[in-house]
């Protein structure tokens, strides 16, 4: 595989991960700014994970699918 197809496939791979990331950045600093103890910050890291997951089944539950 020549360099620059192997260079057009990374950066066709990297989308989705990388929206997935600043979502989560940014929903774990909300979260965290909430928190105001430790284990109220482990929390706010978990729900950072799982909030899109919730989001979407919403969604879907809205458009009766």
């Amino acid at each position: 595989m020549s360099k620059k197809a192997l260079n057009a496939t990374q950066l066709q791979s990297g989308g989705p991960k990388g929206i997935f990331f600043v979502t989560y950045i940014g929903a774990a600093v909300y979260f965290i700014n909430q928190a105001s103890g430790f284990l109220q910050v482990l929390w706010a890291l978990i729900k950072a994970m799982v909030w899109p997951g919730i989001v979407v089944y919403h969604v879907l539950q809205a458009l009766h699918v």
